[in-house]
């Protein structure tokens, strides 16, 4: 079937698409290709799922020249040839995770990176964080089926502690949270990101 296209490449590569545009687009079609950074991808898909369209719906990506494009797309294996069937990672607050998520400080984002929050953090069963930390670094592991990898950073340029797993449960002081480099719109108090192992997507080659 043809692909209604959709093309974002105009987006700065952490500028979300609008969800109007993206719906009118998406919502009536029956294979989508879009053209533009992650944001832009992450958008089609979270519609996709709140409209119960996964996997029913290919989706094919051009991605931008940005790093983040490029990192995802070798990640994914884009161009390959071989039409795949992805896991999706969700956040409690109704979001996609495709690349990269961070929790940090809140206030102003130029600083985030070098105050400390006070934080307690669960990966599945294991205890990650339980006190004062400077940010925690989430990614999807395309290299398995539904797994996350966390990193927790307490103190820059100390060691970090990194895990594996499903599901990634956080209860912190007032943060800021990017997913895919976007801000979320307002300060977090609990988090959540996990693989949703009852969802799948199709990515086109």
């Amino acid at each position: 079937m043809p692909a209604t296209q959709l093309d974002l490449r105009g987006l700065a590569a952490e500028q979300p698409p609008s969800k109007r545009h993206v719906a009118s687009v998406v919502d009536p079609a029956e294979a989508v290709h879009v053209l533009g950074p992650v944001p832009a991808l992450a958008a089609v898909l979270t519609r996709l799922w709140r409209t119960e369209r996964l996997p029913g719906v290919p989706v094919g990506w051009e991605p931008a020249g940005d790093p983040a494009s490029a990192g995802l797309a070798r990640a994914l294996g884009v161009g390959s040839g071989t039409e795949r069937e992805l896991p999706l990672v969700r956040d409690d607050h109704g979001g996609v995770l495709l690349a990269h998520g961070r929790v940090s400080a809140a206030g102003d984002p130029r600083r985030a990176l070098a105050r400390r929050f006070g934080a307690q953090a669960y990966h599945d069963d294991q205890r990650v964080a339980d006190g004062p930390i400077t940010r925690i670094e989430v990614r999807p592991d395309w290299t398995a089926v539904d797994r996350i990898s966390v990193a927790v950073v307490t103190v820059p340029l100390r060691p970090v502690r990194r895990t594996t797993g499903r599901a990634l449960q956080i209860a912190c002081a007032p943060a800021r949270v990017l997913r895919d480099g976007v801000p979320f719109d307002r300060e977090v108090t609990k988090w959540t990101w996990y693989a949703d192992d009852r969802v799948r997507w199709r990515l086109r080659p």
